[in-house]
C-alpha cells in the first residue's frame, strides 16, 4: 500500500520506523544513483557511528531499584576472611551511558583514480539537535573545505535548519546542493508536505553532466519496501511540526485513506 500523502510522509517523524526509513532510503536514494551514473563512477554507502550522551534521561531509566539494590548487595559483600580496615559504604548510582546511532551516507567515487566526487547526505533527527548537530556541523565543515560536491536532503519539519549566511524561504523541506566550483553559494529546493519531493541534480565531475535523480520514486520504493503503513499511527495528528492547517489536512487525508469517511482539505492554504 502506498503512502497516502503526494510527497513526504510526516507521521515517519518522531516515530521509531526514523531509523528504519532512514537506511532504508539511503539503500534506495543508492540503487537510484547506480542506475544513472556513467560506467566510470560508483555510488557507495558509508557508514558511520553517532554518540548521543543521553545526560536528560532520569536515573530509573538505566537500572530499575529492584536490580540496584541487587547490584549493590553483590558489589559492597566482604569475604568472611577479610581483616583489615572498615570498609565505607558505597552509594550505588546509575552511569550516563551514551547511546550510539548508526547513520549511512553516499558517497561517489570516479574510476581509475577512485577520487572522491560527491557526499550525499540524509539529514537524522540527531543530525538536527544539541551535541549530534554539533558533531554533524563538524563532519560537514570538512567536507565543505574540500573539493567535493556536498548534497544534503532534510526530509524533517523539526530540528534546527542547516546554518546559510542568508534566510532560506520557509517551507518543510529541503534538499541543499553545494557545487564544489560554486561555493559559497549553494543551491537550495524545497517544498512543502502538500507536494511531491523534487528531482535534484546530482553534479559530477566535468565534462560529465549532473546526474537527475527523482527522490519522490526514491521515496515511493522506500516506503513500500518499508511497509510503513503497517507501522503509523495514522488517523491521529502528526507529531511533525507542522501548521496547524497542515495538521489537519494530514488528519483528514489519513483519516479517508484508511476508510473512516472524513473528507481531506485539498491543495496548499
Amino acid at each position: 500500500m502506498p503512502s497516502p500523502f503526494p510527497g513526504m510522509d510526516p507521521y515517519l517523524e518522531n516515530s521509531g520506523a526514523w531509523g528504519d526509513f532512514h537506511l532504508e532510503f539511503i539503500s534506495c536514494l543508492r540503487k537510484a544513483l547506480s542506475e544513472r551514473l556513467p560506467d566510470h563512477y560508483d555510488a557507495r554507502i558509508q557508514e558511520r557511528v553517532t554518540v548521543i550522551e543521553s545526560f536528560d534521561i532520569p536515573p530509573q531509566s538505566f537500572v530499575p531499584d529492584a536490580i540496584v539494590g541487587r547490584e549493590a548487595a553483590h558489589a559492597t559483600a566482604v569475604p568472611r576472611d577479610y581483616a583489615g580496615p572498615a570498609l565505607l559504604e558505597p552509594v550505588t548510582v546509575p552511569l550516563i551511558i551514551p547511546e550510539k546511532e548508526r547513520q549511512s551516507s553516499i558517497e561517489i567515487y570516479d574510476y581509475p583514480d577512485q577520487t572522491l566526487v560527491a557526499v550525499l547526505e540524509v539529514l537524522s533527527p540527531t543530525n538536527k539537535l544539541s551535541h549530534g548537530r554539533e558533531e554533524y556541523l563538524i563532519k560537514r565543515d570538512a567536507v565543505l573545505s574540500q573539493d567535493v560536491h556536498l548534497i544534503e536532503l532534510d526530509l524533517l519539519v523539526g530540528g534546527q535548519r542547516l546554518p546559510t549566511a542568508e534566510p532560506i524561504p520557509p517551507d518543510d523541506y529541503y534538499a541543499f546542493v553545494a557545487h564544489r566550483d560554486r561555493r559559497p553559494f549553494c543551491d537550495v529546493y524545497h517544498w512543502s508536505v502538500r507536494q511531491p519531493l523534487p528531482p535534484i541534480p546530482i553534479p559530477l565531475n566535468p565534462p560529465d553532466r549532473d546526474v537527475v535523480v527523482e527522490l519522490q520514486r526514491v521515496f515511493a520504493e522506500t516506503y513500500a519496501r518499508g511497509r510503513y503503513e503497517r507501522r503509523l499511527r495514522y488517523g491521529a495528528p502528526p507529531r511533525a511540526r507542522l501548521s496547524r492547517a497542515d495538521r489537519e489536512w494530514a488528519t483528514q487525508l489519513t483519516a479517508a485513506a484508511h476508510g473512516k469517511g472524513t473528507t481531506p482539505v485539498s491543495g496548499p492554504e
